[in-house]
């Protein structure tokens, strides 16, 4: 990698270093996650520290080091931190996003960019207001489970490969099961709460806003527990999303 480059990227946390500095933990387009000094940032009149804050998109230019790179310049290009911060379910989604891919993005460079692609839309969708906070984040869940490879099987058996409709989900299997594959441990799913994740995949937003606060609500466990049993342990903000 070349000692000076710049990035499109969304600041996924931040933690202080030192008296004056922060850690800026970053997902860039075409660089990967990257960790990043953010040195002076938290005097005040920093020159860019409002600019690294989670939930911004910017242009950052960065300096390679060993193990931590730094931050040399910032550009705001769009700031979804007013719509997400004013209002508690969103702000909760917009956290669980950040977390989610957090954990799941490995420190390599993507070349397809997509998992920054979809955060990108997922925050600016969450900010706009127009769709449900929690709908947008089940979406962003189960398409970042599909571009990790892991997108639950909801047409046909995870395990045998039958067509269905089947009603029961295997969260381990990887999504539905029939019932000569049924596990211990295999929960029962309406077919309404299946559908309901097939358009949050597809981002039918006019199809998933038919769905009653029932099925939404099922729906959401089955994915939530999934994007659980891929990472080995839960996200934490999911605790505090409004369903």
């Amino acid at each position: 990698m070349q000692k000076l480059y710049r990035d499109h990227a969304i600041v996924l946390r931040t933690h202080p270093l030192g008296e004056a500095d922060r850690i800026i933990t970053l997902l860039t387009r075409r660089h990967g996650k990257v960790r990043a000094v953010a040195k002076g940032v938290r005097r005040t009149g920093s020159r860019f520290g409002a600019r690294l804050e989670p939930f911004g998109l910017i242009d950052v230019q960065l300096h390679t080091g060993r193990t931590l790179h730094t931050v040399t310049q910032v550009v705001t290009i769009e700031t979804f931190a007013e719509g997400i911060s004013s209002d508690y379910a969103r702000y909760t989604a917009a956290s669980a996003m950040l977390e989610t891919t957090d954990r799941l993005t490995d420190e390599v460079v993507d070349p397809n960019a997509q998992q920054f692609l979809l955060l990108v839309g997922a925050l600016r969708t969450a900010a706009a207001g127009r769709i449900p906070p929690s709908l947008v984040l089940d979406a962003f869940l189960l398409r970042t489970l599909a571009h990790a490879g892991w997108a639950p099987d909801l047409r046909t058996c995870a395990l045998c490969g039958a067509e269905g409709p089947h009603h029961a989900y295997d969260v381990a299997a990887g999504g539905l099961v029939c019932s000569a594959c049924r596990r211990p441990g295999a929960v029962a799913v309406r077919q309404g709460a299946i559908e309901h994740m097939i358009y949050l995949l597809a981002g039918d937003w006019e199809s998933t806003l038919r769905a009653d606060a029932t099925i939404q609500l099922e729906a959401s466990r089955l994915i939530a527990d999934s994007i659980t049993w891929h990472l080995e342990r839960g996200v934490r903000a999911l605790h505090y999303v409004e369903r």
